[in-house]
């Protein structure tokens, strides 16, 4: 959000000793503070309200408008700060049957009374035009400083209760720093006992946060979220891994809910180990400072293959992320008949209405990392350029082209461009990126050669990055790791390193786990899945009660991996 600036540029260009126009001829300058005073601006109320008034009858302007429009020789001065909007004639008709009556009065008095009175001007004629305007940024910013509408704040017309909500949504996310700067910025604040009152509040709940560990921060993460546990566990040769890997959505709310109420937060990785730029271009980290309230508990939330792919279909899951008419991310997810619903079927979507309601569940805005493979496409598109060319397709891509034989390359930049905007809506939103791998490969030397490692690692830069920029953070597919628990080196790290990958995670039982290297910062994730809740409860304590997450729509147990 940017800041609201008194020398903000009007539709007409304004330099020094160039002032807005105000009607009646006259000028003000928004890029000078009131001359004398708060007796200036209650005079130039008061001559603004006189003028309003003597106009009100014969002019209509949408709220807010400051005052009548002036004359018609005046009207050019009157559009540099306001924007017309439309100009109606105002027609009233004649009453039935009055140019009647008045012909059925005696001739004689008709005309004496047409000789003694002054010329009668119809109704119609009496009745001005109406103009309608809009308010302009130009208009508000004029008539904020004219009627002391707190100058200096963020947004046009914003007033001061307004400013302390959003102080107070920075305060409920901890960012104490953040809501105090904001209220100190406004220029009324020395004046405004509230805002005051706000940001002592804001100083004395920091003062009673503390510092929590680093290296004691959990990581957790899930798979695509089950929506219909009826078509996902329907004895198919697909049922035993979603019931090994993948949660319900109603277990996914009842984990979320528990580890809330005991004083979980999202924080990122780089709360936890923050990246520190050197002007040589050479970086290192730092052990991130994570103030919270006592009792509070910081963690990491990811999630792997947002990709919704192929083989998936029809099993109960969402088949991509869009942007709904409101501005939300949200999910479609195909039902049986064909149709498509729109809601919050998967993490991302449920994360973010859970933060709304709880923003205290977010450290500074933090949500969680979507980790995207890139042989399907990403986020439910079908962005891979096998979908351009037609090569090398797996036999689920080659089942796609047979249901959707016209899929051109019309079809495919607009998949391309969706994910592209999808993508950016998602960090806008709080989301992180992070390479699951194009084609969801182990990269430790036991899984793939050195040339293997290196052609998956340039087809995530090639193909996935352009739609969802540059990734510092590489979560492992399978928890496939590059090397043991010694300190990272080789030719598959300094490749990773040449990649722009910093942060990597792999997978662990383990409650946390921290690596801080020179130049990398490595930390363990835990599974949240079937398989862990059915044959190691035990381990998922600290964060929820696995009997009261269970979805009882699951399969009475859960198939050894």
């Amino acid at each position: 959000m940017k800041s609201w600036n008194w020398k903000k540029d009007s539709e007409e260009p304004q330099g020094p000793g160039r002032r807005p126009p105000r009607r009646g001829g006259t000028s003000y300058d928004p890029q000078t503070k009131v001359l004398f005073g708060i007796l200036g601006i209650l005079c130039a109320v008061l001559v603004i309200a006189l003028v309003w008034q003597g106009y009100e009858s014969r002019h209509t302007y949408q709220k807010g408008e400051l005052a009548a429009a002036s004359a018609e020789s005046e009207e050019p001065k009157r559009l540099r700060f306001m924007t017309k909007a439309s100009t109606e004639t105002a027609e009233e008709e004649t009453p039935a049957g009055a140019a009647g009556e008045e012909e059925e009065t005696a001739e004689g008095e008709t005309g004496t009374a047409k000789e003694n009175q002054s010329p009668q001007v119809s109704q119609t004629e009496q009745e001005p035009v109406k103009t309608t305007v809009v308010e302009t940024a130009d208009s508000i910013q004029l008539k904020n400083q004219l009627l002391g509408v707190l100058p200096g704040i963020r947004e046009p017309g914003q007033t001061a209760a307004e400013l302390i909500e959003e102080a107070n949504l920075l305060a409920a996310m901890y960012d104490y720093d953040g809501a105090i700067q904001l209220l100190k910025s406004c220029a009324t604040y020395s004046q405004d006992q509230e805002m005051q009152n706000a940001v002592a509040g804001y100083e004395e709940e920091k003062a009673l946060c503390v510092e929590y560990p680093a290296d004691q921060v959990t990581h957790i993460f899930f798979h695509t979220l089950i929506k219909d546990a009826d078509l996902a566990f329907d004895g198919d040769q697909y049922e035993a891994g979603y019931n090994q890997y993948m949660v319900t959505i109603d277990e996914f709310n009842s984990i979320i809910q528990q580890m809330y109420d005991r004083g979980y937060v999202m924080v990122t990785l780089e709360d936890v180990a923050p990246t520190v730029f050197h002007e040589d271009g050479t970086y290192s980290f730092e052990t991130g400072k994570i103030l919270l309230p006592e009792g509070k508990k910081p963690f990491v939330l990811s999630q792997d293959d947002v990709s919704y792919y192929h083989y998936m279909d029809g099993d109960g899951f969402a088949s991509r992320l869009i942007i709904d008419e409101n501005g939300d991310i949200k999910n479609e997810y195909i039902e049986q008949d064909g149709s498509v619903s729109v809601g919050d079927y998967d993490m991302v979507p449920l994360i973010d209405r859970f933060v709304e309601a709880h923003p205290d569940f977010s450290y500074r805005g933090a949500k969680g990392y979507i980790a995207l493979t890139g042989y399907d496409g990403i986020l439910g598109y079908r962005t891979d350029v096998s979908y351009q060319t037609r090569e090398n397709l797996d036999v689920y891509q080659e089942e796609f082209f047979q249901e959707n034989p016209d899929f051109d390359e019309e079809d495919f930049q607009w998949e391309c461009e969706q994910a592209k905007k999808v993508a950016q809506a998602l960090k806008e939103d709080g989301w992180l990126f992070a390479s699951h791998t194009w084609g969801h490969v182990g990269l430790g030397e036991g899984s793939t050669t050195f040339e293997q490692f290196k052609a998956d690692t340039d087809k995530w830069e090639e193909r996935v990055e352009p739609l969802i920029g540059e990734t510092d953070t590489l979560i492992y597919a399978f928890g496939g790791d590059i090397g043991g628990v010694e300190p990272y080196q080789g030719e598959r790290f300094e490749y990773l390193k040449s990649k722009g990958f910093r942060y990597f995670c792999g997978v662990d039982s383990a409650q946390y786990w921290l690596q801080m290297g020179e130049d990398y910062v490595r930390q363990a994730r835990r599974n949240i899945d079937g398989y862990r809740m059915y044959y190691n409860p035990d381990m998922l304590t600290d964060l929820f009660d696995v009997s009261q997450a269970w979805d009882p729509k699951r399969p009475p147990s859960v198939p050894p991996i």
